[in-house]
């Protein structure tokens, strides 16, 4: 078997894409989207029947809705080809806006509803802010699924665990970039690079906190820059990755070794984290990747937002 099969043995594999044409050649379980992914499938021609369809059924409608249609539009495509979850996101300009974020995802959710699908087929994804976890805790309550997108440490990891959140993503790939940036020249890619990838360290240390608590918040490990970081995280509970990767992993031969279990977690002792707001922002403030990755994520995200606009706008 190739590193794909292999790994979706011990692991569910998601699609990392607004591309939903290419996730066919990868059978995954679940697929992410964000509005990177949607701006960079929007701008293909393969894709711009589905912007055009957009547009005319929802005629004079304000380009703040419109996008709301689209990654709508693009998340109803993706569902007709996996048999699980869509992740959609909500406005990146509302990660610090409680009632804002509460009120985009109903209508997310609504908009789905209408279309025919099941809401549980949908998690909305919301930036791990203080205000966008406790967004999540009302939703989670009313049955709306959340991923809570942007986790790069445990301080936020746990915080969503207490709010009773489905399903967290830890960020691999920025986590190791701003670690190669802050190092520079002692940057060592040979002992820094498998299991002792910063990005990876982490996100292991997650999982085995919520195994050894069992804590039911499931973990998806995301934003891969290489297949390397994929292996060392086998056995995770989802791991979401680029078509890029996919094929990577479809192509490549060797033994793969599950590196995470519950087993494993359970050998090991841990403290419990403190989850209320002044623990919260304590624990941000003092992990400067973890401050500094989580606001950047959300300025490219707002970014990539208002290019989406943009774009839909000048095709109105």
């Amino acid at each position: 078997m190739n590193l794909l099969e292999q790994l979706k043995k011990v692991t569910f594999v998601v699609a990392d894409t607004g591309d939903f044409e290419r996730m066919k050649d990868f059978t995954p379980k679940d697929a992410t989207t964000n509005p990177s992914l949607i701006l960079k499938a929007a701008q293909l021609p393969a894709y711009r029947y589905l912007i055009d369809e957009t547009i005319q059924k929802n005629p004079n409608t304000e380009i703040n809705q419109l996008i709301d249609h689209l990654l709508v539009a693009f998340g109803v495509e993706i569902l007709k080809i996996i048999p699980g979850r869509v992740s959609t996101e909500i406005d990146a300009e509302f990660s610090y806006d409680l009632e804002a974020s509460v009120a985009k995802a109903r209508r997310i959710i609504d908009l789905y509803k209408a279309l025919g699908i099941d809401q549980n087929r949908i998690l909305i994804k919301i930036a791990a802010t203080w205000e966008g976890i406790q967004s999540a805790r009302i939703l989670e309550a009313e049955g709306i699924h959340c991923n809570l997108t942007l986790v790069f440490n445990l301080t936020q990891a746990a915080t969503c665990a207490e709010a009773k959140v489905k399903l967290i993503s830890p960020f691999i790939g920025r986590i190791t970039d701003w670690h190669k940036k802050n190092l520079g020249e002692q940057w060592n890619e040979s002992t820094m690079s498998g299991l002792n990838d910063p990005g990876v360290l982490s996100t292991s240390k997650i999982y085995n906190y919520f195994k050894y608590f069992d804590i039911k918040t499931e973990i998806m490990g995301a934003s891969f820059r290489n297949i390397g970081q994929i292996q060392a995280l086998a056995g995770c509970d989802l791991l979401t990755i680029s078509p890029e990767l996919l094929e990577q992993l479809q192509l490549a031969e060797g033994d793969l070794q599950t590196q995470l279990s519950f087993f494993k977690a359970k050998a090991m002792s841990f403290e419990p984290v403190k989850c209320d707001e002044i623990s919260f922002r304590n624990g941000m403030n003092g992990d400067p990747m973890a401050s500094e990755k989580l606001s950047e994520g959300i300025r490219n995200f707002i970014a990539d937002t208002q290019k989406l606009k943009e774009l839909l706008g000048s095709w109105q």
